[in-house]
């Protein structure tokens, strides 16, 4: 869940499977859940509460939404000894790109930078 002030502003729990979607972890639902609620994108002040240390994946979320302070039970050892490989992503992350185990190519470099900078000049773009 997480609180802003003493209040539940957003809720999930696990729906990956339900869902059939892999992005459907109980931090994730739970942000999608506090934007909608609040109108906005961002979480500051926020606080989310897991059963268990967000994955990679989620942790990205919560920073990317500025949630504050993230308070859970389990950690990433431990997700690992029931078949979560939460633990195997941040040792993948830990190592230079070129290591890892799912190859990153870069591919058409100089029209993807075009695509970035027309973004970055658009005077009406909405920063986040």
């Amino acid at each position: 869940m997480i609180v802003l002030g003493g209040e539940i502003i957003g809720e999930g729990w696990n729906r990956v499977i339900a869902t059939r979607d892999p992005t459907a972890h109980g931090e994730m639902v739970a942000v999608r859940d506090a934007c909608r609620r609040i109108g906005n994108n961002g979480l500051q002040g926020c606080v989310l509460y897991t059963s268990g240390q967000p994955c990679p994946m989620c942790l990205g979320a919560i920073y990317w939404a500025r949630i504050e302070r993230v308070f859970y039970g389990f950690g990433t050892r431990d997700a690992a000894g029931i078949g979560f490989d939460d633990h195997f992503i941040y040792e993948q992350l830990a190592r230079p790109a070129e290591q890892r185990a799912i190859p990153e190519i870069p591919l058409l470099r100089a029209e993807a930078l075009e695509i970035l900078e027309a973004f970055a000049a658009d005077p009406g773009r909405v920063r986040y």
